[in-house]
């Protein structure tokens, strides 16, 4: 049974009305970017099909067709529950509905490794797609023999345009700013890529150069990789204060792994900050209200959205320009937690 907007409402834990203003993009009504992200999941888990009310006579046939975009993501909180990566989807909803498109499948890395999964991904009729994750090279160069409109966040990947932040540069920030703040013991909480070596993780390398460059001591038994995992970030900053050797402040690469130590270190009678710091990275809605308010770097998740979006369109519209390459800025965001 197809699903219908009151469906999406329920879900979302909102009216049908407001369900209708944020998938039409009604400038006039103002909601929060958590309400929003709430609806996209709730579109995207029921694979709602909103229907496009037009007068005959505005109809061609090329007008007809809408845009049918996919993307891949990789998350280890689940497809729909990622405030990370919902930011940045939501970003790209909101560009695409300007344009007649939208996203009508979304896949994780994780899926694809499923044979029939990766089927239905290659045999949709999609218009482009957009990789919000670096995949492995044999994975990347089979998805652009299918799909010709690729469009990458935080990919690198030279043959498309690739939207993303200064990976090295959020770290030194971060670094440098604890630095500033007096401390010179700094731990580091994050993780590889697909569960692989931290060192190939460029906010892990960025900070490691940092500590050198600050001529600060790098211990080994503080630096946690959790391989992005709340359960597993938690076990192990428990094992660091059960050892009563912490050090005076964590930078954690990701704002949830940040929210997972100061878990860990309530539950240990740890104070944050009086007798250590914690600092994340991404700046998602939920960190200003941790406790206390998470101190973070803001990454423009949305911004990125739009970009990739305005990039996507360029390209399935016939823009045959190089690759570009789009960097968007990163800005400290203090509160509590440093």
């Amino acid at each position: 049974m197809m699903s219908n907007i009151r469906d999406v409402a329920s879900l979302a834990g909102v009216s049908p009305a407001t369900v209708s203003r944020i998938l039409n993009n009604d400038p006039t009504y103002k909601t929060t970017p958590e309400t929003r992200q709430n609806v996209l999941r709730a579109v995207a888990e029921l694979d709602y099909k909103p229907l496009v009310k037009r007068r005959k006579k505005d109809i061609s046939a090329a007008d007809t067709h809408r845009l049918s975009i996919g993307c891949v993501m990789v998350s280890t909180k689940g497809k729909y529950s990622d405030p990370y990566f919902l930011s940045i989807l939501s970003g790209i909803e909101q560009e695409l509905e300007k344009h007649g498109g939208h996203v009508t499948s979304i896949y994780t890395t994780q899926e694809l490794l499923n044979e029939s999964t990766m089927n239905g991904l290659l045999s949709a009729k999609l218009d482009g797609l957009v990789l919000m994750c670096q995949v492995e090279e044999k994975l990347f160069e089979l998805l652009h023999a299918h799909f010709p409109h690729i469009v990458g966040v935080d990919t690198g990947y030279v043959p498309i345009d690739s939207v993303e932040y200064d990976h090295a540069l959020v770290s030194r920030m971060a670094v440098e700013y604890l630095y500033k703040k007096g401390h010179r013991q700094i731990g580091f909480i994050g993780g590889g890529l697909w569960g692989s070596s931290l060192e190939l993780s460029r906010r892990f390398r960025s900070y490691r150069e940092t500590m050198r460059d600050l001529g600060l001591e790098i211990r080994p038994e503080w630096v946690i990789d959790c391989g992005w995992d709340d359960k597993t970030c938690m076990k192990l900053v428990g094992r660091i204060v059960r050892s009563s050797r912490m050090p005076t402040a964590f930078y954690a690469a990701s704002d949830l792994m940040a929210m997972a130590a100061l878990r860990a270190l309530y539950m240990a009678g740890v104070r944050v900050p009086q007798d250590v710091a914690v600092m994340g990275m991404s700046n998602i809605e939920m960190s200003q209200y941790a406790n206390p308010p998470l101190t973070t770097i803001n990454v423009p998740t949305v911004e990125m959205g739009i970009a990739v979006a305005k990039a996507l369109m360029g390209r399935i519209h016939g823009d045959t320009t190089l690759p570009k390459h789009i960097l968007l800025p990163s800005a400290l965001v203090e509160r509590d937690s440093v």
